[in-house]
């Protein structure tokens, strides 16, 4: 910390604000939150506000992951490449107010922050976005606040991702509550874009900004490309297998249909074969009688009279 806080002098709510103004976000900046917490009086409410939101990210949570073992199974792969989440912490939190301009409490807190508890979608294609966000649109107890299409409107800097603001209720032992998630989604290659940057743009001092800036602009621009050519050479595989499908259907079968198919195969062959023997023995047999008969019927020789 650059000041000491003399804790001791902070007796009323104004001058713990103006000990707050002097907080030096470094190595011991989450103590000194901490701090300033138990000093309000606000430490016990601020913890239980953060244990509903984590109860919030394990209900979305929970729901996107029943999508996943759904069309897992449905389509044959997953949609989801992995699901993420997190809570800020109080340092983050209490700089966003800051930034905004109110006062650390917990009312602000609630009012003022909607991605205090965030979960970020990773999937395999841009369309994937799309269909998995409009299935949790649907859902009856979501209700969406505000959506962000970064992805169809990507801002300046290049960086694209879907984000939905959503209310969500949990359930606890007497009470029920409705919490603000933030829920983003993102291709593989939007996420790898968007984490080298947000790494990169907390450099200080760097030589020649332009000019990086325009280059990771450029850069997210080559993989929009690769994320849409990606999609096609899903689309044509896809394709594929629909026309395969249709032209030999006994491909959709199970394992057990085929079997019951090669087995009544079998019989019917089996059945053929038998009644070719029976044929056979048959016609042997009338030749037979044929000739006995033929015998039969034969003149007797005439002899001569003496």
């Amino acid at each position: 910390m650059s000041d000491e806080i003399d804790y001791s002098r902070i007796t009323g709510v104004e001058q713990l604000y103006e000990r707050m103004s002097y907080l030096d976000f470094g190595n011991d900046s989450q103590k000194e939150v901490e701090k300033v917490l138990r000093l309000s009086d606000q430490i016990k409410p601020f913890y239980n506000l953060m244990m509903r939101y984590d109860c919030a990210l394990a209900e979305v949570r929970t729901k996107l992951e029943v999508f996943n073992k759904e069309l897992a199974l449905k389509n044959n792969r997953n949609p989801f490449e992995s699901i993420k989440s997190r809570i800020k912490t109080p340092v983050s939190i209490y700089d966003k107010l800051t930034k905004k301009g109110y006062d650390f409490t917990i009312k602000n807190i609630e009012e003022q922050i909607s991605d205090i508890a965030g979960i970020r979608a990773i999937c395999s294609f841009e369309d994937d976005i799309y269909m998995l966000a409009d299935c949790f649109k649907k859902q009856d107890d979501i209700v969406i606040l505000q959506e962000k299409d970064y992805i169809a409107n990507p801002k300046e800097s290049g960086y694209r991702s879907l984000h939905l603001i959503v209310e969500v209720p949990i359930f606890l032992t007497e009470e029920k509550y409705f919490m603000k998630v933030e829920v983003q989604f993102r291709t593989i290659a939007m996420d790898f874009w968007a984490s080298l940057e947000h790494k990169m743009k907390y450099k200080k001092d760097i030589e020649n900004a332009d000019t990086i800036t325009e280059d990771l602009k450029f850069s997210a621009d080559l993989i929009n490309q690769l994320d849409r050519r990606m999609q096609q050479i899903r689309q044509k595989i896809d394709a594929s297998d629909s026309n395969d499908s249709q032209i030999t259907p006994w491909l959709q079968h199970s394992d057990e249909d085929i079997i019951v198919q090669k087995e009544t195969k079998e019989k019917i062959i089996d059945e053929i074969e038998k009644h070719n023997k029976r044929k056979s023995a048959s016609n042997k047999k009338a030749k037979a009688i044929e000739k006995n008969d033929d015998i039969k019927i034969a003149k007797p020789r005439r002899t001569a009279i003496k």
